[in-house]
């Protein structure tokens, strides 16, 4: 059997494939965070279609920390009974869902949370805008936020919990150099800007236990001026590794560039496709746990030779499976051609007009 489609496990997390569905924004929550029966549907559609393991869009782990409307809340109880509906689906199709725990950060919507945004450092040159710089009793509280909404997503029947440390959020801010200009025990080396992210990590180990998987989203590099470089990166996952983390999936960019962002347009070779397969090899020398590789990546050739390579042990896609929730099927019934996804973007672009993420393409 092709090893793509070879059985694995994360910590005891049984999956059917090594095709992991990265975590993508959906904007089909309701006004609470809570999953509505459209996007019930979609996490149900992808585990038909064939996905090892479905990573949830951002869910925002307390209020001030809310991104965007339609955004999947994990902030309060009374979330845990349509969070269940919504795992009850997906087990129900035979598939494993993690849920991805968030803090926008610096991008948490003003309108929507009614108080400035928390960030890492307050400097000119941020925003526009007020910002507030976050105090060592701000940072404990959120860490007590994380471990809180983990219990949740345990309770609620998720598979595991993914901490979101990329793409210029609350955590990658505190990761990052441009972002994090602290002088306390949170800011200078990489050993103070990881303090935050390993401190989220305990909390939830401490609280969901040491047999549950417990995974997180890095930046390779930041690719920014004076931004997280790559070997801070895997220092930073290093020590992740050493505390227990089951699994690290490699990304990189902030959502504030475009050329070099995470979500990169005109993927149109093979050429262009994996684009942090390099940073992947680094990782992979110094870092020995479960990694999965996300960036573009749209041909089943490329994908069988990153993990046959040993590049990545899973691989991450986002926008094909908005095409074709069915594309792993299609793999595996013989039909290799690359993913329809040409990477145009248009269906973010429909997620923020209100309509719930979807394919401009498909329905033309």
């Amino acid at each position: 059997m092709n090893k793509l489609f070879e059985k694995s496990t994360i910590n005891g997390m049984k999956l059917s494939n090594r095709f992991v569905r990265a975590a993508t924004w959906e904007g089909m929550a309701d006004g609470t965070g809570a999953p509505t029966q459209k996007l019930i549907k979609l996490m149900k559609a992808l585990a038909e279609g064939g996905v090892g393991l479905i990573i949830t869009s951002h869910c925002y782990v307390s209020p001030e920390g809310q991104a965007s409307s339609g955004q999947i809340g994990m902030y309060k109880d009374e979330l845990i009974e349509s969070l269940r509906k919504m795992t009850t689906a997906v087990h129900g199709a035979g598939g494993k869902i993690v849920a991805q725990l968030s803090h926008a950060g610096n991008f948490a919507a003003e309108k929507l949370t009614g108080r400035p945004p928390f960030v890492a450092s307050n400097f000119e040159g941020l925003a526009p805008t007020p910002r507030h710089e976050m105090t060592v009793q701000d940072i404990q509280k959120t860490v007590a936020a994380f471990a809180k909404a983990a219990l949740r997503a345990k309770a609620a029947g998720f598979d595991g919990v993914q901490i979101h440390g990329a793409h210029g959020f609350l955590l990658s801010e505190f990761l990052s150099p441009y972002y994090n200009r602290r002088h306390d025990a949170y800011g200078g080396p990489i050993e103070n800007r990881a303090r935050f992210i390993l401190e989220v990590y305990k909390a939830i180990r401490n609280a969901i236990g040491k047999d549950y998987p417990l995974l997180a989203k890095i930046n390779c590099q930041d690719f920014i001026e004076n931004g997280l470089t790559l070997a801070d990166s895997i220092k930073a996952t290093s020590l992740l590794a050493d505390a227990g983390l089951d699994a690290v999936e490699v990304s990189g960019g902030m959502l504030t560039e475009r050329k070099l962002s995470p979500v990169r347009a005109g993927i149109d070779c093979v050429e262009k496709e994996a684009y942090f397969q390099e940073e992947a090899r680094a990782f992979r020398k110094q870092i020995h746990i479960p990694l999965i590789l996300l960036g573009g990546i749209r041909s089943f050739e490329l994908a069988e030779q990153l993990v046959g390579e040993g590049t990545a042990d899973y691989i991450s896609m986002s926008r094909p499976f908005i095409r074709e929730p069915g594309l792993i099927n299609r793999w595996k019934a013989g039909d290799r051609r690359k993913a329809q996804c040409i990477s145009d973007n248009r269906c973010i672009i429909a997620g923020g007009e209100g309509k719930g993420i979807y394919c401009h393409n498909e329905k033309e």
